[in-house]
C-alpha cells in the first residue's frame, strides 16, 4: 500500500509540475506580460491546498475503485486478491433477493422523495418570510439557522427526547393531552422514516434558506413594483417574478439537496440503528465496511452508489439547464 501511494503521489506531482511548466509556456508563446517569480510563487500558494485535497479526496477514490473489484478484508489487508466484477453480482444478487441492501435503495428513494421538495420548500418560504424589511426580522434568521449550526449528531440524540416511546417524551406527552396513546415513533416502520424526513428537513433547511436569500437580493425591486402596477397580488408576485429570478438558484439547491439526501447516515444510525426500516444506501456501505470488515465490498457499492447519483445529478441539470 505505501509503494502504491508513493508511486500515485509521484504521477500527481509530475502532473502538476507538467501543468506549471504548461502553464508558463503557453504564456511565452501568447506573449503575455510575465514573470517567472509571480507564477512560482501562485503555485506554491496553491500547493498546500492541492496536497491537502490529493490526500483527503483524491488518493481515498483512487483506492476506493481499485478496492471495488477486490475481496480487500480489512483483518487481512496483505491478502488481496483480484475478484472483477463478483463484487458487483454479489450486490445485484442481494437486490434481487430483497436482502437489506434492497431495503437501504428504497428507503434512501423514500427519503429523497420525502425531504427533497420538504427542505427546498421551507427554505424558500423562510427565505421570503425573512427578506420583508420589517423589524425583528433579523432575529428570525438567527433563528431559523441556528439548527445547522448544532452538530447532526446532537440534533439527533435531541429529537430522540422528543420522539421518545415513554409517555414522558415530549410528543407523546403533547399527545396524552388529546387522549392519544404513547406511540414508539422510530421502531414503527410506518413513521420511523417520516420522523428522519422531518428532523433532516428541519435541521438542514436553514442553510438553502441564505442561499435563497442571496438570490432574492439580485432580484430588481422594479419587477415588483412593475407586477403592481399591473394589479398583481403576492401569489402572482411569487410565481411571474421571484420563481424566475431565482431559476439559478433553485437549481443549485435541488443539486446540492439530492446529492446530500443520498448520503444520509447519521440520523438512523443515531437513532434507531441497523433496522431495515430505515437502513440507506450510506449506512449499509458503512456497516459493510467498517462493521463487517469488507472493504472491497463496500467499495463496491460506493462506486454503484456514486455512478448512479453523478448520473441522475447531470439529468437534473439538464432538464434544469438555463435557456
Amino acid at each position: 500500500m505505501v509503494t502504491t501511494t508513493l508511486i500515485i503521489l509521484a504521477v500527481f506531482a509530475a502532473a502538476f509540475v507538467a501543468f506549471a511548466v504548461w502553464d508558463v509556456v503557453r504564456a511565452k508563446k501568447k506573449r503575455e506580460k510575465y514573470r517567472v517569480g509571480s507564477t512560482v510563487t501562485a503555485y506554491l500558494m496553491l500547493l498546500p491546498a492541492i496536497l491537502l485535497a490529493f490526500l483527503f479526496i483524491l488518493l481515498p477514490i483512487l483506492y476506493s475503485l481499485g478496492y471495488a473489484f477486490t475481496d480487500f478484508f480489512i483483518l487481512t489487508p496483505n491478502d488481496i486478491n483480484f475478484v472483477g466484477f463478483d463484487n458487483f453480482a454479489t450486490a445485484f444478487k442481494e437486490i434481487g433477493d430483497k436482502g437489506m441492501l434492497y431495503h437501504a435503495i428504497i428507503n434512501t428513494l423514500i427519503f429523497v422523495v420525502g425531504v427533497v421538495p420538504l427542505q427546498i420548500g421551507l427554505a424558500l418560504g423562510l427565505a421570503v418570510f425573512v427578506n420583508r424589511k420589517k423589524r425583528g426580522v433579523k432575529i428570525f434568521k438567527v433563528c431559523f439557522f441556528a439548527p445547522v449550526v448544532i452538530s447532526l449528531s446532537v440534533t439527533s440524540f435531541l429529537w430522540l427526547e422528543i420522539l421518545s416511546p415513554a409517555s414522558t417524551g415530549l410528543l407523546n406527552s403533547f399527545l396524552g393531552m388529546f387522549g392519544i396513546p404513547p406511540h414508539d415513533w422510530l421502531r414503527d416502520p410506518n413513521t420511523a422514516m417520516l420522523c428522519i424526513i422531518i428532523l433532516s428537513a428541519w435541521q438542514g433547511c436553514g442553510y438553502q434558506m441564505l442561499i435563497f436569500l442571496s438570490g432574492l437580493t439580485n432580484i430588481r425591486n422594479e419587477l415588483y413594483e412593475a407586477a403592481s402596477l399591473d394589479g398583481a397580488g403576492a401569489w402572482s408576485k411569487f410565481v411571474h417574478v421571484t420563481l424566475p429570478g431565482l431559476r439559478s438558484t433553485l437549481v443549485f439547491v435541488i443539486i446540492t439537496v439530492f446529492i446530500g439526501a443520498c448520503r444520509v447516515m447519521v440520523q438512523p444510525m443515531i437513532m434507531v440503528g441497523y433496522q431495515e426500516h430505515v437502513v440507506t444506501l450510506s449506512y449499509y456501505m458503512y456497516q459493510q465496511g467498517y462493521e463487517f470488515r469488507w472493504v472491497g465490498y463496500s467499495s463496491a457499492i460506493a462506486l454503484l452508489m456514486t455512478l448512479v447519483i453523478g448520473t441522475i445529478t447531470l439529468i437534473q441539470r439538464r432538464i434544469l439547464r438555463e435557456k
